[in-house]
């Protein structure tokens, strides 16, 4: 997809972040936007930055841990906008547990929005898109969709499926020669609130990690601007590229586990012990 001009864009995650960003973005090459979030605070704010810019733009407060949500508003979608081009699977939350301590409910949580929300957004939105005639599916998974990390069992159970669906779908819809792409979005760390949204279980102490005040120590290691990581984002929509890794320490991340698949992880508990003594 070239031209993003008069184009539809569907957006998940849009209240702030990554998401907000794409919608601004994208509005300011000319395309019409939906946008949902469980923040309608942060959703309004969106909608009138993307609004400044002279497109269509609908908003609807959107569970995606909810099949059914999900699928009413690609329905809507449709109604308010006369067609959707893209579909952008980007909203996320994060867990901090180990397996042993983990509560299956925030498992569940977790999974139910990184992992079904993607498959409930492509399934919905993929139809409309191939009526459309020209179309692309864009699923943030995440560096942590290509590396296991200490107490990031969950978030990493669902980047890695994220990414496995994806690439599947792409070679699926290569195979139909469609008009509709995918690509699988590998971030690595994104100025955004999701660290200091995350669920922190106590469990993560029997690791040397503290309870309180993780997510700044985390913050720390975020280098990428959201307005760096959109317009990334969108490039790699333009290429139809089937992957994307956004920012330089995503670069490192890969090329780590290129080239040491397994040894990574060893280095990967040594400089976490050294980070939590110092």
């Amino acid at each position: 997809m070239k031209d993003f001009k008069n184009k539809v864009a569907a957006i998940t995650g849009a209240g702030s972040g990554m998401g907000r960003e794409l919608a601004i973005q994208l509005a300011e090459r000319g395309c019409h936007v939906a946008i949902s979030d469980v923040n309608e605070k942060g959703l309004a704010g969106t909608a009138e930055l993307a609004g400044k810019h002279g497109v269509k733009v609908t908003t609807a407060k959107v569970d995606v841990a909810s099949k059914d949500a999900v699928y009413t508003w690609a329905e809507q979608v449709v109604q308010d906008h006369g067609k959707v081009n893209l579909i952008f699977n980007n909203a996320g939350v994060a867990l901090g547990a180990t397996v042993e301590g983990m509560q299956y409910e925030d498992f569940e949580w977790l999974f139910n929005i990184n992992f079904w929300g993607v498959v409930y957004g492509t399934k919905a939105f993929l139809p409309h898109l191939k009526a459309a005639g020209e179309g692309h599916v864009i699923n943030t998974s995440s560096v942590f969709g290509l590396v296991g990390i200490p107490s990031q069992s969950a978030y990493n159970a669902a980047k890695f499926a994220v990414r496995g669906f994806t690439e599947a779908l792409r070679q699926e819809l290569d195979m139909m020669d469609c008009g509709v792409s995918a690509t699988s979005v590998h971030p690595g760390g994104i100025k955004t609130n999701i660290a200091r949204a995350a669920r922190q279980d106590a469990s993560v102490s029997t690791l040397g990690i503290p309870v309180e005040g993780s997510a700044e120590r985390f913050e720390k290691n975020f280098i990428t601007t959201a307005a760096s990581a959109a317009k990334t984002i969108i490039r790699a929509v333009e290429k139809n590229k089937r992957r994307v890794l956004v920012g330089p320490d995503a670069y490192v991340v890969d090329w780590l586990q290129r080239l040491l698949p397994s040894l990574y992880q060893r280095l990967t508990v040594y400089f976490a012990r050294k980070s939590m003594a110092s």
